[in-house]
Formats: C-alpha cells, structure tokens, sequence
C-alpha cells in the first residue's frame, strides 16, 4: 500500500486541503479541518487499494527473468573472452564455448511463452517491449562478431570443437615457434640478421611443413572444406600464419629455395629464344627457295646451249 500513497496523497491532499481552507489565507482556526481533509484522504486511498487498483508495474515472471539473467551473464562471459583474446587472436579456439552457451540462452529466450495472457508473453517483454532492444542488439552484435571471424571453418560441423585440420595446424605452429626460441638461445630478437643462420637451417622443414599446410587448407575452404563453408579460413589460423611468416622473412630475414628454379629458367630461355629462332629459320628458308627457283633455269638453259652448239658442230 506504501507505493500506491506516494502516488496518490500528492494529488489527493491538494483538493482537500484546497477545499478545507477556502480561498482566503489559512488561519489558526480552520486547521483542524485541514488535518480532518488529510485523514478522509487517508481513508479514499485505502479504499482504492482494497478495490484492487495496482499499486507497482508488472514485473517479469519469475522464469522469465531466469532467462534475462542467464543471457547477461553469458554475454558477459563471451565479451570478457573476445576482450581477452584480441591479441594474439586466438577467437575461435578460446571463444567457442561461450558462443555455442549464448546462442542456447537466446534460443531458450525466444521459444519462452511465458503467462498465457498477451501481455506477459516472455519472449515479447524481453526482446521486442522497448525501442532499444538491448537483447535482439548483442545477440545480432556477437552473431555479426563471429561471421567475420569465419570460426565456422575451424570448428567442426556441429561447432562442438576444433575441426582435426586445425588441430593439426596449431600443434605445427606450436612447434616452428618452439624451434624459432630454442635455436634463438636467448639471444634478442633485434639482432642483426647474420645471427639467424641457425634459426633459417634447423627451421626450415617445420617451416616448409607449416606453410604447405596452411596453403593446404586454403585449397580445402575453396572446395567447401571440412565445415563446408567456402571461404577465408578462421583468424586464428590467419593470424598464426601471418606471425610466422613476418618472423620468418622480416625478422629472421629467412629465404627458401624454390625447387622449380631450373625448369623456369629453362622454359622462360626457351620463350626467349623463340623469336629469334623463328626470324632465323625463315629467313635461312626464303633464302634456299630463292635458290631453288631461279639457279637450276639458268643452269638448264646454258646447258642445252652447249648440247645445241656440240651437236651441229
């Protein structure tokens, strides 16, 4: 009842104090009608409450609010995650858990009926009562967050964990920076490139093995790949590849030698070549059908000259 006289008394007591006291000044001897206009108020109040008038808004069944807690608390624990796990990125393989629990939260949310009655529905009073919908927001932020991210194509179908292919990948970066530190030993990593012999020599098959996966993979998401989305691959892998190639190439100043470089050499000789071999053949064949056609008819002709003058001499 406590609520619901706060409200009232502020409109009650002026009309009944304006009624008690007149239009003239308030005197001594008309204020034990006001305190009798602050007691009938008193009592209308009272009787409105009995009547059932409703004293506070309706608040949020109690499974209802269950539910909004839940979500808050997830988003929450996937933001605190996401925050955490910027740099280095590591989203996918950290985050996925957190992502799959939200996304089962906000299901439960929408498929929540609530009272009977329309207007304690609990799907509508959470998610579209209000202009703002907070709820809807950060479901559609997180869903946006992991789309580009593409996690989708490091986890497996069911999105239940890393996908075998990306396992694979990790423990191989695992181990290229455990060769790049110990072949360091100790040494700063701004040091001049001629202390990095080492690192380029005992790395360069695990190197070589990392980078021939990684562009394994690519080929894979092209053709719809383990998760069958054809797409970039996720930013974990992207971003654990593009740390070992900057300490590889920029760092270490690291090179591998390209095992095509003889056929290239040899097919990109020949294209050279070519024009030259081809102005020189025609010209050389030009030259022989000039004297092919041209020296025998004056051969023929001299000789049967001479046969003429032989035969009447």
């Amino acid at each position: 009842m406590a609520p619901l006289l706060r409200c009232l008394l502020p409109l009650l007591l002026p009309p009944a104090l304006a009624l008690a006291l007149g239009p003239a000044a308030v005197g001594r001897t008309r204020r034990p009608l006001a305190l009798e206009a602050l007691g009938e108020a008193e009592e209308l109040a009272e009787e409105l409450w009995d009547a059932g008038l409703p004293g506070d808004l309706p608040e949020l069944e109690p499974e209802c609010r269950r539910l909004l807690v839940a979500f808050a608390e997830g988003s929450a624990a996937l933001t605190g995650c996401l925050g955490r796990r910027a740099r280095p990125v590591r989203l996918c393989q950290a985050c996925h858990r957190h992502y799959r629990r939200l996304l089962a939260q906000y299901g439960n949310i929408a498929r929540a009926v609530g009272n009977s009655s329309e207007s304690h529905n609990c799907a509508k009073s959470i998610l579209t009562s209000d202009r703002l919908q907070i709820v809807v927001t950060l479901s559609e932020f997180f869903n946006e967050t992991w789309e580009a991210a593409n996690c989708a194509n490091c986890l497996k179908n069911s999105s239940e964990g890393l996908s075998n292919s990306t396992v694979e990948f990790l423990d191989l970066f695992n181990k290229s920076l455990t060769c790049f530190e110990h072949n360091l030993q100790g040494q700063t990593i701004y040091l001049s490139p001629s202390n990095y012999t080492e690192v380029c020599k005992n790395c360069n098959e695990t190197y070589k093995m990392l980078n021939d996966l990684y562009n394994n993979l690519q080929r894979m998401n092209r053709q719809g790949g383990e998760s069958g989305h054809s797409a970039h691959l996720c930013i974990d892998v992207e971003d654990a590849m593009n740390i070992t190639r900057k300490l590889w190439s920029r760092t270490f100043n690291c090179s591998v030698p390209c095992s095509d470089t003889v056929p290239v050499i040899a097919v990109s000789s020949f294209i050279l070549f070519l024009p030259i071999v081809f102005y020189l053949s025609s010209f050389l064949h030009s030259k022989q059908k000039k004297r092919i056609l041209i020296l025998p008819k004056r051969i023929q002709s001299n000789a049967s000259l001479v046969n003429i003058q032989e035969k009447y001499s």
